[in-house]
């Protein structure tokens, strides 16, 4: 999610009705101007011809503006018009990705062979307009509006306290967290590969348990960017999803360790146990599906949930789930192979359905589909690598690419060397 991340907000186009208001707005204020402009000159003869010098620059300033409102009138409709074209071939090009997906979908439930014209093999429509003309009525040297705040670790945490009277149990160290996501991940049947370099993927090769998109390095300036967190990148909608499908599995798990444990660290675990039952009834207030979860994930309850990632027993049992929820799908459509570390990521990119619709690919197809055909919209537009490696098999080597890199990092090696050879 890190490395995909990129903040990126198409402007809206300006509606057809809104532009002729704005317009008609102008016309009554040039109107009104010149009605009062037929009251100067009498003015200007009470006295000195010098009134009448005096009228001429005023004249001058508002015959150049209301020219240059009918030079923006006359922008605004050619690039309103445009606009309206690239909206228009854009929704029938994404409305033709979500048809050709569904079509896929039926092939294979009914053991069909998908075919090369089961994808759309011609990219998303680029915006070759003229750009939006400045208004020249509008006043100059006005902030933009501010972005919409993310929430970061700091309203996680406070969150888990207002929400459930709880404070995450934070390791003592990285390396400490590290030992129990490798544990985990190792017994539940990951790869010392898919872990390692999953890891440098998403979090920069170097990221910390807590390291949140946008966030990474300390700069100046900086902004979280979603609510991706952790070595794995997880979403608070990840985290309420995991919480309401896996969290009897969780909690197994920890009353286990919680049986191998006496005196206080014992009651502490139980007193954990209690809490992650709490948050597994409220993720389940819903029905099973991510759009109500991702509700649930914009609320305190929500961000509370998010910030077990942060807690060194509940956390890598987050993280890890993520990952073998794919595998585990993977096995279900029939791929028995162990998934490389770059599929393994596709399915986390792209959502278990579109990424297993990847590692299926024929290799010979994989230099012809865009990478449009396994995003939504949204998503496809915040991702410029997908947007640059826009064919499966440039967007799968660009992976491998980054993933050589990030792993020669400290934090990457140390993850290594906590698995068995």
């Amino acid at each position: 999610m890190t490395f995909w991340a990129e903040a990126s907000h198409r402007a809206e186009p300006t509606s057809g009705i809104a532009s002729g208001m704005w317009f008609h707005s102008i016309c009554n204020r040039v109107g009104c101007f010149f009605a009062v402009l037929l009251l100067l000159p009498f003015q200007g003869f009470a006295g000195e011809s010098g009134g009448n010098r005096s009228i001429a620059p005023v004249l001058a300033a508002h015959s150049s503006l209301a020219a240059a409102t009918e030079e923006y009138r006359r922008k605004l409709e050619e690039y309103t018009a445009a606009r309206q074209k690239y909206e228009d071939d854009t929704n029938a090009y994404w409305s033709s990705i979500v048809e050709k997906r569904r079509t896929r979908n039926v092939k294979r439930r009914n053991n069909q062979d998908v075919l090369i014209d089961d994808y759309v093999l011609t990219q998303p429509p680029v915006y070759t307009g003229p750009s939006k003309p400045l208004d020249p009525s509008a006043p100059t040297g006005e902030a933009p509006p501010p972005s919409k705040y993310v929430p970061v670790v700091a309203d996680f945490l406070q969150s888990a306290v207002q929400e459930f009277l709880f404070v995450p149990q934070q390791p003592q160290s990285e390396i400490e967290y590290k030992r129990a996501y490798a544990k985990f991940a190792s017994t539940a049947g990951l790869t010392k590969e898919q872990v390692v370099r999953i890891y440098g993927f998403e979090s920069g090769g170097n990221g910390k348990y807590d390291v949140q998109a946008g966030l990474e390095h300390p700069t100046p300036g900086a902004r979280a960017i979603s609510t991706a967190l952790g070595y794995n990148q997880l979403l608070a909608t990840n985290s309420v999803e995991l919480m309401a499908e896996k969290g009897d599995r969780f909690i197994e798990i920890l009353q286990a360790r919680a049986e191998g444990l006496t005196g206080e660290a014992r009651e502490l675990l139980q007193r954990k146990i209690l809490v992650v039952r709490s948050m597994v009834d409220f993720s389940r207030t819903v029905p099973d599906d991510w759009s109500e979860h991702e509700k649930l994930a914009n609320t305190p309850k929500g961000l509370a949930i998010h910030a077990m990632n942060l807690d060194v027993d509940v956390g890598p049992l987050l993280q890890t789930q993520k990952l073998l929820d794919s595998v585990v799908f993977a096995r279900s459509r029939g791929y028995a192979a162990v998934l490389t570390a770059a599929e393994l990521e596709m399915m986390n990119l792209t959502g278990d359905g579109n990424g297993i619709d990847i590692v299926l690919m024929p290799l010979e197809r994989r230099d012809l589909v865009p990478t449009s055909n396994f995003f939504q919209p949204g998503g496809y537009e915040r991702n410029p690598i997908a947007i640059r490696n826009n064919v499966v098999s440039r967007l799968l080597a660009a992976t491998n690419a980054t993933m050589d890199e990030e792993i020669k990092l400290q934090g990457a090696r140390d993850l290594a060397a906590l698995f068995a050879n």
